[in-house]
């Protein structure tokens, strides 16, 4: 029998798929796509049908090479891509580059024997829906990205980027700060009483102490603003003088919780995020090594799904471990909610039911607490209800009326396997009209909370609640607003917008408000998905958008008028003596020479915000100031950088090692060391 090439895009799943398959099969990685439009021009013909111009990369010249060579030596190609859009892409571009005629397409959602031997058997055509639908969305993001951007760059300031989804996740994050700012806090009260069971020899008693929350006055509800201020609450609190306290009415009642679905893309995105604190970046990486891996099904998905095999051996591990109750007697299967999720893949599981956390071998910590997240989510959401013992008691006072509420866990089901959050609420055994000893009353101030910025968890949630992107661009789009300074995390890794990011969102938003509008985007996708399903043609698609777009952008560089951002300060230029002025940049604002481009004199202005007031240990001439990396992480260094390039990721104090006279650092709250890593001295 002659051999094989399967080329895949990764070196690691080759390495997976290779210990499943003998010596017939030659495994290569593609190392990614080998074709792309050119960095540094439009490459879309939008006279020709949006004709696209591929080339080839260089870094991707050589493996086009290599994997020529290896074509020689086998019978036949086999394209092994992941089995979503971006797979099917650059599928169709290797058969494009390598020259192939009919080349085998297989795919398979996990990465295991029985998953590669049953795709072999059953090989197919390279889809060109799918191909299309990915051309359509590449071609679209690079129309906007390379005219909207220069169109930023003249009418704003150099080096901005516009982006098709980019901009509306900016524009949701201007929003809510927006929000922030008009929101005005009303102030409100609340009252609490701390009650017990009194003891007695028929009934027995508690000494344990229960919080029962004011809800009526009479028969009238009391809501959650309307007592306004401290002079109605000390009102109550008089009327409550010598009050007695009796249990009104109790309802018992079982209550059940039912387990998540399985993951998606989204949901394990948020879902790390809440967690671990991981963005969503960091966890499709952690991701994507557990799938090649062959630990995980593909992880790139907005599908419920579950196959008849995972189900069943859900059901057989589920009932071994932990016995049959545990089970939920049927296999549970979940309906997608979500528009156009492909139903053909799989949600995001372990590829083994049965492989623990406990028992994975070689794996680093971070893909573990990920796998463990993923396996328990997995195995939990075919167990039973989590069962709980509900108890509500109204107790009254004179003429008002307190609510206490009790919780106890009666089997734990699913939360065996996948624990949440969850308090036990134990009220003692109460009776109707029995009288309870009174321990204190308090009124307690409150005030209405603003709306709270979008975290990572949050805007995923809300851009795919709204239909805007595909799972696979949530984390590039997340990194991209971030790397572009338009948006930053405060430090409860919440995001609010830079200056710039409020100044390019507004002048998109009044000039541009279809591109930056969530149902306009949000139909794009709808568009592409109905390529995808071979409803409609990708050229169709890009003209309908290109042609309105075009117009308005034509008429917006006519009738927009440069926005000014610079403003008049009092100092004077070093160099040539002339007036400083503030400038924006992409990066924020920065002084300048006014006499620019013949004077290039500027000063950073962050480096006086952030100066430490520290002088550099290194040239005793600069000062040390916070400064954020590429990557967006702080960092101190010298601000006389380049000349000097002193720089410490742990943040200095102005004291000085007894040891070896370098500078001390913050390492936590309560201890310095020195920065010198091979000084041990630490206070």
């Amino acid at each position: 029998m002659k051999k094989s090439l399967v080329i895949v895009e990764s070196p690691t799943k080759a390495r997976t798929i290779q210990k499943f398959l003998g010596s017939d099969f030659i495994i290569k990685s593609s190392f990614g796509h080998v074709r792309d439009l050119p960095r540094r021009e439009l490459g879309v013909d939008v006279e020709k049908n949006f004709l696209p111009k591929y080339v080839i990369p260089p870094k991707a010249k050589k493996v086009i090479a290599e994997l020529k060579k290896d074509m020689a030596k086998v019978e036949n190609t086999i394209l092994a891509t992941d089995e979503d859009r971006e797979g099917e892409s650059i599928a169709w571009h290797l058969q494009e580059a390598l020259k192939l005629k009919d080349p085998q397409r297989i795919v398979f959602h996990e990465i295991t024997e029985s998953a590669i031997n049953h795709a072999l058997k059953s090989p197919r055509k390279i889809d060109m829906n799918l191909v299309d639908a990915q051309q359509a969305r590449r071609v679209l993001d690079r129309i906007v990205g390379y005219k909207l951007s220069p169109f930023l760059w003249k009418k704003v300031a150099k080096g901005l980027s516009a982006g098709r989804v980019q901009s509306v996740a900016v524009k949701l994050i201007v929003e809510k700060e927006r929000e922030i700012e008009k929101f005005i806090a009303v102030e409100y009260w609340g009252v609490e009483a701390l009650l017990k069971k009194p003891a007695s020899p028929s009934q027995g008693g508690s000494d344990k102490e229960f919080p029962a929350s004011l809800i009526k006055k009479g028969d009238k509800a009391i809501e959650k603003l309307e007592i306004k201020n401290k002079v109605e609450a000390d009102k109550i609190l008089q009327d409550l003088n010598n009050a007695d306290y009796i249990v009104e009415s109790i309802e018992k009642k079982e209550t059940k919780r039912n387990p998540a679905p399985p993951f998606t893309t989204s949901t394990l995105q948020q879902a790390a995020s809440q967690r671990f604190g991981w963005p969503a970046k960091m966890t499709m990486s952690i991701a994507q090594r557990l799938y090649e891996e062959g630990n995980i099904t593909y992880h790139r998905t907005d599908s419920l799904n579950l196959s008849e095999t995972s189900l069943e051996s859900a059901k057989n591990f589920i009932t071994k471990e932990y016995g049959k109750n545990y089970w939920a007697g049927k296999a549970v299967k979940y309906i997608t909610k979500s528009k156009g999720a492909q139903e053909a893949h799989e949600a995001i599981r372990p590829a083994y039911a049965d492989r623990t956390p406990e028992s994975l071998k070689g794996i680093d910590a971070r893909q573990l607490k990920l796998y463990t997240l993923i396996w328990q989510r997995f195995i939990a959401c075919q167990m039973t209800q989590a069962i709980f013992d509900s108890v509500s008691a109204d107790i009254s006072a004179n003429d008002y009326t307190f609510r206490a509420n009790g919780l106890t866990m009666k089997f734990d089901g699913f939360l065996k396997v996948y624990p949440t959050k969850f308090e036990d609420k134990d009220l003692p055994d109460l009776e109707k009209n029995d009288k309870l000893d009174f321990v204190k009353l308090d009124s307690i101030q409150h005030f209405t909370e603003p709306p709270a910025r979008y975290n990572e968890a949050s805007l995923i949630k809300t851009l795919e609640k709204n239909g805007v992107g595909r799972p696979s661009t949530y984390a590039p789009t997340i990194s991209t607003i971030q790397d572009r300074n338009y948006v930053s995390k405060n430090e409860q890794k919440r995001f609010f917008p830079s200056e710039m990011g409020f100044i390019v969102n507004d002048v998109l938003v009044e000039n541009f408000s279809e591109i930056v509008d969530i149902g306009f985007t949000a139909k794009m996708e709808e568009e592409l998905d109905g390529v995808a399903e071979g409803k409609d043609k990708w050229e169709k698609v890009c003209k309908d958008f290109y042609g309105p777009f075009a117009k308005i952008l034509a008429e917006k560089y006519k009738d927009v008028v440069k926005t000014d951002l610079t403003q008049e300060t009092d100092k004077i230029c070093p160099k040539c003596g002339s007036k400083i002025i503030e400038r924006m940049g992409r990066f924020g604002r920065f002084y300048a020479c006014s006499r620019f481009p013949e004077c290039k004199h500027t000063e950073s202005i962050e480096d006086k915000k952030n100066d430490l007031g520290i002088k550099c240990p290194k040239c005793k001439e600069g000062d040390i100031v916070a400064r954020k990396s590429k990557r967006g992480k702080i960092f101190y260094g010298c601000n006389s950088f380049p000349k000097c390039d002193f720089a410490l990721w742990d943040k200095p104090v102005n004291e000085f090692c007894p040891k070896c006279d370098s500078i001390l650092v913050q390492k936590n709250k309560s201890t310095i060391k020195c920065s010198n890593k091979e000084c041990d001295y630490a206070k």
